[in-house]
């Protein structure tokens, strides 16, 4: 649709509301209803949101540290705008129209779909055109939000029983769920190349179908939000955390990524001549990568459990290497064809919030084509035991740290922003360490 027809259809929609959303730096959507007359008022101008929604974590507890937004500025409106080019119909509430935010103004430089467009605006400037996609796995329960609280968070029943990943007989369980989920989201304007279960009780793993960067970012920060309001319908709850249980495998969030020339005719990452069929520009980019992850990891490992998952042997990269077609590995390369020549970035979990992890693999990347740098020898084997070129920080404490004081992560994301964001994740950090866990009191309580 166009603008007027975009516009005629909000007006014609019998709900008499249009629903709107913007990003908060840990990937929620954070929105509300608006009449049809708020809408058209604002439609081609600015309009208040709450800077709150960047001067709270995930819980809505308030920043003690941040510099953007706190009870010092008095939390304030800033100006953001609607993104028609973001207009979709929501098939579960009657093709209700919704559309993506973000700020504009001075507070710009807080928004993750805005720190994603500057970085596209530079691989346009260098003449690519950046192809993505992200795939994810996630748990599902049959629970409600009223249950888990109950049962507090222990003992939940997943949709099913057992490790069986690729089960064609599992996906018959529950198979009006799975359904909806391919119907809907299609419906949704987010098309899914595949959809199988994984390996461990009740998980799914989707591969949302490969577009322009930006348009992959808003497919996957919607996918995350979708998938939870579709699983209520059917008395299920789903979760992205990275690793919800110690003695099942993660969840990833890979993404997969490619340059194209301005006309997006050519790969730029395959070359024909090359005995890996990997072109030079191919390999700076892994350079990048390889070089730029442990100065900006808490862009794609954002939580404290984020790290629970990045452990030798649970399909999660810990090291910092790469290779062709291998899954031990942080960086797995895949050129095969120059259609689908690509680099997946398996570090990524499914709890990252999809414009930060994107922008992360694309601005490292670039960072190694302009300064070409060259690329380590490719890991042949077991990349757990590849240790020649160092591994991955710890843990968040460790990872943001890193980011804070890095000139790299300055660099490519500039100062105001790594200033906000590792100011976040330190709250993240400080909220984990004084809680004493369930672990704590089982293992000291007695023994002690």
């Amino acid at each position: 649709m166009n603008e007027k027809q975009i516009i005629s259809y909000v007006k014609n929609h019998p709900s008499g509301k249009v629903k709107i959303a913007i990003t908060d730096i840990d990937g929620v959507l954070r929105g509300k209803y608006i009449s049809v007359e708020k809408f058209l008022s604002i439609v081609d101008s600015h309009f208040g949101f709450c800077d709150v929604v960047f001067g709270w974590d995930s819980n809505d507890l308030a920043y003690d540290n941040s510099t953007f937004s706190g009870w010092h500025k008095g939390y304030p409106d800033t100006p953001a705008k609607l993104d028609l080019k973001t207009f979709r119909k929501i098939p579960w509430e009657n093709d209700l129209p919704f559309f993506l935010c973000e700020l504009t103004g001075p507070s710009a430089y807080v928004c993750p779909r805005n720190v994603l467009k500057k970085v596209i605006e530079e691989a346009e400037q260098l003449g690519f055109n950046p192809l993505f996609s992200q795939e994810f796995e996630w748990f599902n329960f049959e629970e409600t939000p009223h249950s888990i609280h109950e049962k507090k968070f222990t003992g939940l029943k997943p949709i099913s029983p057992g490790m069986f990943g690729y089960s064609i007989l599992r996906s018959t369980l529950g198979n009006d769920f799975l359904t909806d989920v391919f119907k809907l989201f299609k419906k949704f304007d987010i098309p899914l190349e595949g959809l199988h279960t994984e390996t461990g009780p009740g998980v799914l793993e989707a591969a949302i179908s490969y577009a322009n960067i930006l348009e992959s970012a808003d497919r996957a920060v919607l996918f995350k939000t979708s998938i939870k309001e579709i699983s209520y319908k059917h008395g299920i709850m789903a979760t992205f955390m990275a690793k919800w249980n110690e003695n099942l495998p993660g969840c990833g969030g890979h993404v997969h990524q490619s340059l194209w020339d301005k006309k997006n005719k050519k790969n730029i990452f395959y070359d024909e001549k090359d005995k890996q069929k990997m072109s030079a520009t191919f390999k700076n980019y892994i350079a990048g990568q390889l070089h730029c992850l442990p100065h900006i990891l808490p862009l794609v490992a954002p939580t404290v459990n984020s790290f629970k998952r990045l452990v030798p042997g649970a399909w999660a990269p810990t090291t910092l290497t790469w290779a062709v077609d291998n899954r031990t590995v942080a960086l797995r390369a895949l050129s095969g064809g120059s259609k689908s020549s690509r680099l997946e970035t398996r570090v990524v979990g499914s709890d990252t919030n999809p414009y930060l992890a994107m922008a992360a693999c694309l601005a490292s990347g670039l960072y190694g084509i302009k300064n070409k740098l060259k690329l380590q020898p490719e890991t042949m084997g077991n990349g757990y035991f590849d240790l020649n070129y160092g591994v991955l920080p710890a843990n968040l404490e460790v990872a943001t740290r890193a980011m804070k004081e890095s000139k790299v992560a300055k660099e490519l994301f500039g100062e105001k922003f790594v200033e906000h964001f590792t100011q976040t994740r330190e709250w993240e950090w400080k909220q984990y360490i004084k809680v004493v866990t369930d672990w704590e009191v089982k293992r000291y309580f007695e023994i002690i």
